[in-house]
């Protein structure tokens, strides 16, 4: 495990969890508030006055399980593989999807796109290709730049391949934080507020473009990371003092 994986300490796990749970399933036009977030993540029960659907509710909550099992598999210091992509699925679609965890049997669309996503029949093979593909980029990667563009680029194209029914949005971008995490990069939450920017790159597949805006959301990430650690290493000192 790297050590930039070891050196997160639980309370940020659990602050990059409500972020991401909340800016993901925002993008996807989830309304749940952040601090109603915070209390179905940590408390598991969603304010009354919220006035969220239960789908909405499970959107949320979904993300602690797929999030709990993603860091367990990162700690085994597994390579990212297509079962793990469907676990990661059937975690965030568990209660919403009957074919959760499960490539796609019919053809779908993305709202708005003008390029046709992969067939039913393509898509395991098209999966497979891009997660070798990706691995073997990382494998030969000499600095950070190229790992980061190589994870960033095969975002763009699974979100093309779109491999699931639905949720293929909240799947990517899970899947791309684990490829983050594991290359000792901090989390990439991808803020609803910037929806539009993100959904551009993606159907214009600038991965010059990804690289910038994720490298300004990352480097103010690190900051924040930092801040968690030193807020640990404080309650250290009050535990020893």
């Amino acid at each position: 495990m790297n050590k930039f994986f070891k050196s997160i300490t639980s309370d940020y796990f659990e602050d990059i969890l409500v972020r991401l749970a909340h800016h993901s399933a925002g993008i996807e036009g989830n309304t749940i508030s952040l601090p109603a977030t915070v209390s179905i993540i940590v408390n598991g029960t969603l304010p009354i006055s919220s006035g969220a659907t239960v789908r909405e509710f499970y959107e949320i909550e979904n993300h602690k399980q797929a999030f709990d099992h993603m860091i367990n598999h990162l700690i085994n210091e597994e390579t990212l593989s297509t079962t793990i992509i469907k676990e990661i699925h059937a975690d965030l679609t568990d209660r919403l999807q009957y074919d959760k965890g499960q490539f796609k049997k019919n053809e779908n669309m993305i709202l708005g796109a003008e390029f046709q996503t992969s067939s039913p029949s393509e898509t395991l093979l098209f999966v497979s290709q891009l997660i070798d593909n990706l691995n073997y980029r990382l494998s030969i990667s000499k600095d950070r730049e190229a790992k980061l563009m190589a994870i960033l680029d095969t975002h763009i194209q699974f979100e093309r391949i779109h491999p699931f029914s639905d949720g293929n949005g909240r799947t990517g971008r899970m899947m791309m934080n684990y490829s983050l995490l594991q290359e000792g990069f901090p989390p990439l939450i991808i803020e609803k507020d910037t929806k539009a920017q993100y959904v551009e790159i993606l159907a214009t597949q600038d991965v010059d473009s990804f690289l910038t805006f994720a490298k300004s959301i990352l480097d103010k990430e690190t900051k924040r990371m930092i801040a968690f650690q030193n807020m640990d290493q404080e309650k250290i000192k009050e535990i020893e003092e």
